[in-house]
């Protein structure tokens, strides 16, 4: 963590080791960057120190492993490296970008796209559900427990991207934003990073939505000049490593509502680009239901500025997520100063938030992918 008063005229003498005696979410390297700094800090104080009384909920996960994957990361008495390479799944298929030493976008092979959880059958979901959703899931809980995975596995690290459009989309069922979901359903999906590295875990949305012809547009100037425009249809569930396991078999993966006797579907396709620029092409063949940003970082590009005035001028809900509150509250503030109005879904802590640390946060509050959900 840097010193927060790094660039106030003179230079830092050392590690940024004094916290701010009331909001404990910065530190200094000394009393001069300090004082120097408190003109800026000063209106986000007590901000911060509210939002540091909430860390005890955001480190609250139901897994065996959580005090490894929260605490142990944010002190460093554990890293992202050292979580997986217990389990076997550093910088392999789907995991190879969940730490900073595995490939970046940039660099990726993507004739390596795996579609392989790299685990045993019990500790991933890698066929139909037993049963159908009883109820509206709202807690990682709820899912292991509906799809019968023990809280030990670690799936939830990659399955907080479809987790987190299933709770985006109930959110904006529940304010009557859109209407109830039958048969179809459009998510123009913004931005994507990591998930272009791990768009198999998105077959999972046949079972969070059964029935349901599911079709989700991603655009981001993040997808390689190669895969724009690329079409991906998601037939089944990301497969386990178990050779002998029916998730191999087309009969035994394939995406069938026994209930309603009608099967599922889930596509995707790929556009390079910022959404303001690339919407009037995507438009002709896919109107959104909803419009969904993960991690979105508003408050830090100004590229955002058009794509929020389309989005105010479509008139359909957005769902953005960031990393922790103090970016979600910066990220409300500049919609609103925008758009002129107040935002529709208040910022919410999102249970479907990925259950491991970011590393080397700014600030000494906890984040976490997908942390918090906010919209209009």
């Amino acid at each position: 963590m840097e010193c927060a008063g790094r660039g106030r005229g003179s230079r830092c003498i050392g590690s940024a080791i004094r916290p701010c005696g009331r909001c404990g979410a910065v530190a200094y390297c000394s009393v001069s960057h300090q004082v120097s700094h408190w003109s800026d800090h000063k209106e986000e104080c007590g901000r911060f120190e509210l939002q540091m009384n909430r860390v005890d909920a955001l480190n609250d996960f139901p897994f065996t492993f959580t005090p490894e994957a929260t605490v142990g990361i944010v002190k460093k008495q554990e890293s992202r490296c050292s979580f997986l390479s217990k389990r076997g799944l550093h910088r392999v298929g789907m995991w190879t970008c969940e730490c900073t030493c595995g490939d970046s976008l940039d660099s990726f092979d993507y004739s390596r796209l795996s579609d392989c959880w790299n685990l045993s059958s019990t500790l991933c979901p890698c066929r139909g559900p037993v049963s159908r959703m009883s109820k509206c899931l709202t807690s990682w809980k709820d899912y292991y427990q509906w799809r019968c995975i023990p809280l030990h596995s670690p799936v939830a690290f990659l399955l907080h991207w479809p987790l987190m459009v299933y709770h985006a989309t109930q959110l904006a069922a529940t304010g009557n934003l859109i209407a109830e979901i039958t048969n179809k359903l459009c998510i123009h999906y913004l931005g994507p990073k990591k998930e272009l590295l791990q768009l198999a875990v998105f077959g999972e949305l046949h079972a969070l939505f059964p029935s349901v012809q599911v079709h989700i547009e991603l655009v981001g100037p993040a997808i390689p000049e190669s895969r724009d425009g690329e079409s991906i249809d998601l037939c089944s569930y990301a497969c386990c490593i178990e050779t002998d396991c029916m998730c191999k078999s087309s009969s035994g993966n394939m995406c069938w509502d026994v209930c309603s006797e009608r099967t599922s579907a889930v596509t995707l396709k790929l556009h390079k680009g910022l959404y303001h620029k690339r919407y009037r092409d995507i438009v002709k063949d896919s109107i959104p239901h909803i419009v969904i940003a993960p991690n979105a970082g508003i408050a830090a590009y100004s590229s955002w500025l058009p794509t929020i005035e389309l989005i105010k001028e479509l008139n359909v809900p957005a769902v953005f997520s960031d990393y922790c509150e103090e970016a979600s509250h910066l990220a409300s503030c500049c919609i609103s100063a925008i758009t002129g109005r107040p935002m529709t879904s208040p910022i919410l802590l999102n249970p479907f938030r990925q259950p491991m640390a970011v590393e080397d946060s700014a600030l000494f509050l906890p984040c976490y992918a997908n942390c918090f959900l906010f919209g209009i």
